[in-house]
C-alpha cells in the first residue's frame, strides 16, 4: 500500500465519524425533519442537487443555512421572482475606466450552497441559466467560461399549492435535480419541542454546540463514498427499477395506464450514488436494497411524468413508485 493510500484509508473513518456527528448537530437543531437533514447531506455527499416542496415554514431554508455553517460553505439566498434576469444570478461584466477593459462580476452562482427561494417564479430564460451550472459547474459569459467551486449545491424550493404566477419547470431542469425532497408538518411533540426551543431563543439562553466540519473533509468523504460496496446484482435490480417506468407493460397493467414518460439514465446513476452515501453515512460499507428503496422515491418522483388517466384518479407519483418497489423483484 503507498502512502496516499494509506492517508485515504484513515480519513474514511474520521470522515464518517465527523459527517455522523454533523448530522445529529443539525437533527438536534432543526426539530421535526430528521429525514429532510439526512437525505440532504446524503445529496451533497452524493454531488447533486435538491428540489425541496413543502409548505412555508417548514424550516427548507434553515436547513440549507445550517448545512452551509456546519461545513463553513459559502451560502447564498436569492428570491426568485418574475422579474428576475439571468444576470441576477450569473454576474454581469462592467466597463472600468481606467482600465479600458471589462471584468466580469461574479453573481450569486459562485457561492458553495446556493438557495433558489420559490424557483418556479421565475420564468424560463433564467431557468435556464441554472442547467449549465447545475450539470457543468461552470458559467459561460460572451467567450469566456468560469468554473464553479468543487464543492457546489444547488436547493430550490417551491410551494406546492400557490400556483398563480409561477413557471413550470421544464423536465430539462427538473432531471438535473438529483432528488425531490418533500418537507411535511412537524408532529404534535416535534412542534412542542419547537415551540420551547423559541422561547429559549427569545430569554437569550446559550444555544448547544454546532458540531463543524470543513469542506475539505466533505470532499473527501466522497471518495469514501465511492467506495461503498454495491453488488451486481444490485446494480441490476437498479436498472431494472428505471426501466420499469419506461416499459410499464413488462411489469403491471396499473402501471401501464399510469405512466406517460419513464425516467432517463440519469435516475439510475442518482439512486446509486444516493443509495452509497446513505449507507455510509450510517456507517455501512455495503449498499442493502433497502438503501435502493429508500431513496427510490426522492430520485424518481419528479422524474416520472405520469399520465392523465392517473392524475385524473388522484393517483400520485408516490403511489406509483411503491408500485414499482412492489412489482420489481428484489434480488
Amino acid at each position: 500500500m503507498t502512502l496516499v493510500d494509506t492517508t485515504i484509508s484513515m480519513q474514511i473513518p474520521a470522515s464518517q465519524h465527523k459527517l455522523s456527528h454533523l448530522l445529529k448537530s443539525i437533527q438536534n437543531k432543526i426539530i421535526g425533519q430528521h429525514q429532510l437533514i439526512e437525505h440532504m447531506l446524503v445529496c451533497l455527499l452524493a454531488d447533486g442537487h435538491i428540489l425541496l416542496e413543502g409548505m412555508p415554514g417548514l424550516a427548507k431554508t434553515r436547513s440549507a443555512k445550517a448545512i452551509a455553517d456546519g461545513i463553513e460553505a459559502d451560502f447564498h439566498r436569492i428570491q426568485f421572482t418574475p422579474d428576475l434576469l439571468p444576470s441576477d444570478l450569473i454576474g454581469t461584466e462592467i466597463y472600468i475606466h481606467e482600465k479600458c477593459d471589462f471584468i466580469f462580476r461574479q453573481g450569486p452562482l459562485f457561492n458553495h450552497i446556493l438557495l433558489a427561494d420559490e424557483i418556479n417564479r421565475a420564468p424560463a430564460k433564467v431557468q435556464s441559466a441554472l442547467l449549465e451550472a447545475m450539470e457543468e459547474k461552470q458559467v459561460t459569459v460572451g467567450h469566456k467560461t468560469y468554473k464553479l467551486p468543487e464543492l457546489y449545491m444547488v436547493i430550490a424550493t417551491q410551494n406546492p399549492i400557490e400556483q398563480e404566477g409561477t413557471y413550470h419547470l421544464p423536465e430539462a431542469q427538473l432531471d438535473r435535480f438529483m432528488m425531490h425532497l418533500q418537507v411535511g408538518y412537524p408532529n404534535h411533540q416535534e412542534e412542542l419541542l419547537i415551540l420551547n426551543l423559541d422561547e429559549k431563543r427569545v430569554t437569550h439562553e446559550e444555544p448547544e454546540a454546532f458540531q463543524i466540519t470543513s469542506k475539505q473533509e466533505i470532499l473527501n468523504a466522497r471518495r469514501s463514498v465511492a467506495q461503498v460496496y454495491v453488488s451486481e446484482k444490485l446494480k441490476h435490480y437498479v436498472v431494472s427499477l428505471v426501466t420499469a417506468t419506461r416499459n410499464p407493460e413488462k411489469y403491471d397493467p396499473d402501471l401501464t395506464n399510469w405512466i406517460e414518460h419513464g425516467a432517463s439514465p440519469r435516475a439510475t446513476i442518482a439512486i446509486i450514488r444516493c443509495a452509497r452515501a446513505l449507507a455510509w453515512l450510517r456507517g455501512e460499507d455495503h449498499v442493502t436494497p433497502a438503501h435502493i428503496q429508500e431513496v427510490a422515491a426522492p430520485v424518481l418522483r419528479h422524474r416520472i411524468v405520469p399520465s392523465f388517466e392517473s392524475e385524473a384518479d388522484g393517483i400520485t407519483r408516490d403511489v406509483i413508485i411503491k408500485k414499482l418497489l412492489k412489482v420489481v423483484a428484489v434480488p
